[in-house]
């Protein structure tokens, strides 16, 4: 299961941030093939070939390896836009050697194009905290080089451009971040709204079994007392008495719907059935737990099938709850990609919210995540 810090209830988020990784590394190769072009093709003098040619090299290594990292990692490393921007500033610092006067003048040198993509990486690797001091940086190097290259030139419109578009990427991704948050609250909220009326339906089920079994024992034996079925003492009607008695007694001190029993296994059984885009194999022992732990192991399970499906590459899953010793466990595995679970960022939700911390918040229960190359396996557990 190829977590790559996510899962469902972060899917808005995660779905940014790597169509903005992925958009951001093909316009960075795309810019740096043509930046390569540019620097050759204005190769006149002050420009030093001694200088141009290990930088050329440099930049193409550096735009190689920035575009395999970052298509294969999302989001993007914080490392890779730091050495994007090292690499950057130290281009502009030297600058009157790499850079023709005219193209200086012009605002229109190789340079001044990877000095703009340095900033939207920045941007979207970041958040502003650090993107608009590391763009800031960047701007800094390019006017200071070019007054290296040539004094004359004014930099005013040129600083001005850099921070209008430090501002435009640092405004452009904090809006879009923020609305990805909102659409990641309402996930959860639905997700949990989800699971919380399947426990409910499965409560009120358990409440009409109840009611029935009401019916079919205690109405019975009245009426076949009332229809002078037994015209005398008799202790099988004691018996039957005596049981029907304490079936009412347990409908009437039925508890609250948070800790009603819940069959487990049915729960567990419809969740793997939502999962549309899987074929889950299952494995369920019949078990009843209070309303609140269904719930939770619902949430959790849920979680984890969405992961399977989104990032496992794999359209199998299993799920298998047993009993042992007291202890209800319930495990869901694949045999996809794996991940570092070490690495999942603090602020996703889907791995440390709605599997860890929803196993976590419960009194004698606890989750476990196991990953490798062999797949992913999900242990939840509860003892009463």
């Amino acid at each position: 299961m190829s977590h790559r810090g996510s899962t469902r209830y972060d899917s808005a988020a995660r779905q940014l941030e790597q169509a903005a990784a992925r958009i951001g590394a093909g316009s960075r190769a795309v810019i740096g093939l043509v930046a390569v072009v540019a620097a050759v093709l204005g190769a006149v003098p002050p420009v030093s070939v001694a200088w141009l040619a290990p930088a050329l090299a440099i930049h193409l290594l550096w735009t190689v390896l920035f575009l395999r990292v970052a298509w294969r990692r999302n989001p993007l490393p914080s490392w890779l836009a730091a050495g994007d921007v090292a690499v950057t500033v130290m281009f502009c610092l030297a600058q009157r050697h790499l850079v023709a006067v005219d193209a200086l003048a012009a605002n229109a040198s190789w340079i001044s194009g990877l000095v703009t993509m340095s900033v939207v990486v920045a941007g979207v690797a970041w958040r502003p905290a650090i993107a608009v001091p590391a763009g800031l940086a960047v701007a800094a190097a390019y006017l200071v080089g070019a007054r290296f290259a040539a004094p004359h030139q004014d930099v005013v419109s040129t600083l001005a451009i850099h921070l209008m578009q430090i501002l435009a990427i640092a405004l452009l991704m904090t809006l879009l971040r923020r609305s990805a948050a909102s659409a990641d609250a309402f996930l959860r909220g639905s997700a949990r709204a989800e699971v919380t009326l399947m426990v409910e339906r499965l409560r009120r089920e358990d409440e009409l079994r109840q009611v029935g079994s009401v019916h079919e024992t205690s109405l019975h034996t009245l009426t076949m007392v009332g229809l002078g079925t037994y015209d005398r003492p008799s202790e099988t009607l004691r018996r039957q008495a005596v049981t029907d008695l304490a079936a009412l007694e347990r409908l009437r001190d039925r508890p609250h719907a948070g800790t009603a029993a819940i069959a487990l296994d049915a729960l567990l059984d419809e969740v793997a059935g939502r999962a549309t885009s899987l074929e889950v194999r299952r494995s369920l022992t019949p078990e009843t737990v209070p309303g609140d732990v269904a719930e939770r192991f619902a949430r959790a399970v849920n979680e984890a099938l969405a992961n399977i499906a989104r990032h496992a590459g794999v359209r199998e899953a299993e799920l298998v709850s047993s009993s042992r010793d007291g202890e209800i466990r319930v495990e869901v595995a694949d045999a996809g990609a794996g991940f570092d679970v070490e690495r999942v960022p603090p602020d996703r939700f889907g791995v440390r919210g709605s599997i860890l911390g929803t196993m976590r918040s419960l009194p004698n229960a606890g989750a476990d995540i196991r990953s490798g190359t062999g797949g992913t396996r999900v242990s939840l557990w509860w003892r009463p």
